[in-house]
Order: C-alpha cells, then structure tokens, then sequence
C-alpha cells in the first residue's frame, strides 16, 4: 500500500548530501516530488531521523541552478536511501 502523500517522479539528477559537521556526498536522485526523494547513495552509517542538507544541481543547459533543502532520513535500504524534506531554506543572493 502507498503511504505517499505526493505521487514521486522518475528522476536522474545530481545531489550533495551533507551532515551537519560531516562530510559531503555526491549521489542520484532516483525519485523525487515536493515531499520526498530517494537517493542512490552508499551506507552513510546514519539512523533513520537524522536530519541532513540536501543540494540539487538542476542542469537547466548552460546553467546549473542548485536548490537547496533540509530532510529526515526516514528509511536506508541496500540500494540507497529515502528522505522526507523539511520546509525551503532561503539562501540570499552574494554580493
């Protein structure tokens, strides 16, 4: 049975994974909707509940924009690992 709020869409994108005060992980966004997103990544060793940051990089042709957002492991399996997101962060332009 679906437990999914949103419908998820097949996705192939890049995303940087990060724990606060860890290192960085460049894995696969395999699904992915405004709630949710599974990501093929290696075991990151977390427990479900962790909280981590979260960077798309949307290629949009000659331009890369990244969007960036807070989420919940909620579960890890063997061929990754899904995430619940937490509300938008709002990154301010530099000058």
């Amino acid at each position: 049975m679906e437990r999914r709020l949103l419908e998820r869409n097949r996705v192939s994108t890049t995303v940087y994974l990060s724990v606060p005060g860890g290192s960085l992980h460049r894995c696969k966004a395999r699904n992915l909707s405004a709630m949710g997103v599974f990501l093929e990544i290696k075991s990151l060793g977390l427990p479900a509940g962790t909280v981590v940051n979260l960077v798309f990089a949307v290629n949009l042709g000659q331009t890369v924009r990244l969007h960036r957002r807070k989420a919940v492991l909620t579960h890890v399996t063997e061929g990754g690992a899904g995430l619940m997101m937490q509300g938008r962060s709002r990154v301010q332009p530099s000058a």
